[in-house]
């Protein structure tokens, strides 16, 4: 039987880097229904959002999605799709694994990092006015019950994943009232996981640690803000946003999708990274139980990264989109699935 999966393409360079998963995702052997539906500002003028209905409803139908990047405006425009998105599937966890990949030039060679951001709170609430003239007001809501769940979900990410511990990242030195909320959510929900190792830390000296010595965590839980900071700094330490996969996990429905930009000065001519989204399709699967499919994906990405033949241009390389899939599908289908 197959999976239903709805696949929102997006803009940009996003048809392009979608296609290029679903390629790799068929190779693999598992069943999947895909389902192809609209987002971005070209819908805006067909149907007055950059997130029609009917793409809303096909993924709450089909409980998952993978998607491609979408152009946000800054500053004006439309408010960004992905934040719609959270908010109307209310997809909780942000999930970002950050891992050196062999054949990567980067600082360091031993990063394995697990983010995990909460999603639908925090300043990204959108709760904002003007007081006077001149001056913005913006509100940060922490709650006991989001708390609760992304710190829960923080520690069974930990324990599926196979991980030592959960590092709570906060401000309560400031935000004593929120941030010390946050906090003593974390102490009560970390004895719920004797087998995981618990600890807090600041969020500017996170910051400073993961720069000099990343070694030194191992799963990180943060609320919005800090988590979409953090993550993206994450993703710098093994080479940038276009290697890291990344998942919106709720209670019914998740969204799989690479957190780059939709770059549309290349979009069209063949030059996209595909990585990103390829290996946010391996989180799919791992996500669905299947993990040997998973495991396919990431070791032929990582295999196609150390052996250097193939490339893409922001990795110094040569290799358009389809050449680089190419040496994706080639190792994969030379893979055997043990029996």
């Amino acid at each position: 039987m197959a999976y239903k999966v709805t696949l929102v393409p997006g803009d940009g360079i996003g048809p392009e880097v979608t296609q290029a998963a679903r390629t790799v995702l068929d190779a693999t052997g598992i069943a999947i229904d895909w389902e192809v539906k609209p987002a971005g500002g070209d819908q805006i003028e067909r149907c007055g959002s950059p997130l029609p209905e009917e793409t809303l409803a096909a993924i709450k139908e089909s409980g998952l999605a993978l998607k491609g990047p979408i152009t946000t405006p800054v500053g004006r425009g439309f408010r960004s799709v992905n934040v719609a998105l959270r908010k109307s599937l209310d997809l909780f966890a942000n999930f970002r694994p950050a891992k050196t990949i062999p054949g990567v030039p980067t600082r360091f060679d031993n990063v394995n990092l697990i983010i995990v951001r909460e999603n639908t709170e925090g300043l990204y609430s959108g709760l904002e006015h003007e007081v006077i003239p001149g001056v913005i007001e913006s509100q940060r809501i922490i709650t006991r019950h989001a708390s609760e769940r992304i710190l829960r979900f923080a520690f069974e990410a930990a324990r599926k994943h196979g991980r030592q511990r959960v590092t709570a990242v906060h401000k309560a030195n400031i935000l004593k009232l929120s941030d010390g909320l946050f906090l003593e959510v974390a102490e009560g929900i970390s004895k719920e996981f004797p087998d995981i190792e618990y600890d807090t830390a600041i969020i500017d000296a996170t910051a400073m640690r993961l720069v000099m010595n990343p070694e030194d965590y191992d799963v990180l839980v943060m609320e919005n803000l800090l988590g979409d900071i953090i993550s993206d700094l994450a993703s710098g330490l093994v080479g940038g946003l276009g290697m890291t996969p990344s998942a919106n996990i709720g209670t019914h429905c998740a969204v799989f999708e690479a957190v780059h930009g939709s770059a549309p000065d290349i979009a069209g001519k063949g030059l996209a990274n595909p990585r990103a989204l390829i290996l946010s399709g391996g989180l799919m699967l791992r996500h669905l139980g299947e993990n040997q499919a998973a495991d396919k994906v990431r070791d032929s990405v990582i295999h196609v990264m150390k052996e250097g033949k193939h490339r893409t241009r922001d990795l110094g390389g040569n290799a358009g989109t389809e050449e680089y899939v190419e040496a994706i599908l080639n190792h994969l289908n030379s893979l055997v699935t043990p029996s």
